[in-house]
């Protein structure tokens, strides 16, 4: 008995490591090209539907409702659906995001809440780009990156 199961451990430390596939919340991601980022946003068209790619570089603290996906200095906001998924409160990442693109103003009550639930220090700015999600798919950092 204590033979096999030494067997096994020693097969399971020889095996390669599998890399770990995308993280997926909310529904599935379209497969295919994603446009990036900062390209939908050098012409944004209001309510453009797609797949958008780019960085998680910040989530929000309270209930991981919203990521900021950033893609050569810009960003949009992603709102997950109405609050009907969410994300680890510490995802970062390549990112590719399934949804609705919008140039939306913003209160001084919703920049404020906004920032109380961001990690970063700073003010919202009057207008953001948001996107409303339907699925997020969060790629393995890569650490040679």
């Amino acid at each position: 008995m204590r033979r096999s199961w030494l067997l096994s451990l020693l097969l399971l430390a020889s095996s390669p490591v599998l890399a770990a596939g995308p993280e997926k919340y909310g529904a599935e991601v379209p497969a295919g090209s994603a446009t990036p980022l900062a390209q939908a946003l050098a012409a944004p068209q209001e309510g453009l539907t797609g797949v958008f790619s780019g960085r998680i570089t910040d989530v929000c603290q309270k209930q991981g409702c919203w990521v900021m996906l950033e893609d050569e200095g810009r960003t949009a906001r992603v709102l997950l659906g109405d609050h009907e998924f969410f994300v680890p409160k510490d995802v970062r990442g390549p990112a590719r995001v399934h949804g609705v693109l919008r140039r939306v103003a913003l209160s001084a009550q919703v920049r404020e809440h906004m920032a109380g639930e961001s990690t970063r220090a700073g003010e919202v700015p009057e207008h953001e780009y948001r996107i409303i999600a339907t699925g997020v798919q969060v790629e393995a950092d890569d650490p040679g990156a």
